[in-house]
């Protein structure tokens, strides 16, 4: 910015945009004091390197503001949980399911946890297959991230949505 554009040579652009053409660095920020305003390089690289004659507080905020809507657009995806119990019934898997379905669908991930208790730990491999059952449900929209893994006394898969091709 100003005395910082140390090049001898510079293309210039005016406070609207337009080419001023190329000129020395003392000459442009001449250019830029008389109008009041600050001389701000844009493209280094560019040969000559490209410098504009802005009012540098408006240019901030521009950029900031472009800034701010580009974040807004970005799309987060957030991990939800649904927790089973080795002992589930038929129909409360099939509610979790359609839970874990409505999360998929709206671009979220799932995280699906069965959680052993006590003398429950001796039946992992019915917690095993409950958790292939509870993926199988959800195959048409979903896939699975993380293979089933235990963690402690818990057994966890992750599901994403399926991509189209």
């Amino acid at each position: 910015m100003n005395e910082q554009i140390r090049e001898p040579e510079v293309r210039v652009l005016g406070a609207n945009g337009e080419q001023l053409g190329i000129m020395s660095s003392a000459e442009a920020l001449d250019r830029a004091r008389n109008e009041e305003l600050d001389l701000i390089m844009i493209a280094p690289t560019a040969k000559p390197p490209v410098v504009r004659i802005v009012d540098y507080g408006k240019f901030r905020y521009e950029q900031l503001r472009k800034q701010k809507e580009a974040k807004k657009k970005q799309k987060t995806t957030e991990l939800k949980e649904i927790r089973l119990s080795p002992n589930i019934d038929v129909n409360d898997m099939k509610t979790k399911a359609n839970q874990a379905a409505k999360f998929i669908t709206k671009g979220d991930k799932v995280r699906v946890t069965l959680k052993f208790r006590g003398r429950e730990m001796a039946h992992i491999q019915t917690g095993k297959e409950i958790m292939n059952t509870f993926c199988e449900q959800l195959s048409d929209i979903a896939v699975v991230d993380k293979a089933a893994k235990m963690e402690g006394r818990n057994l966890v898969v992750t599901l994403s949505k399926k991509r189209e091709n």
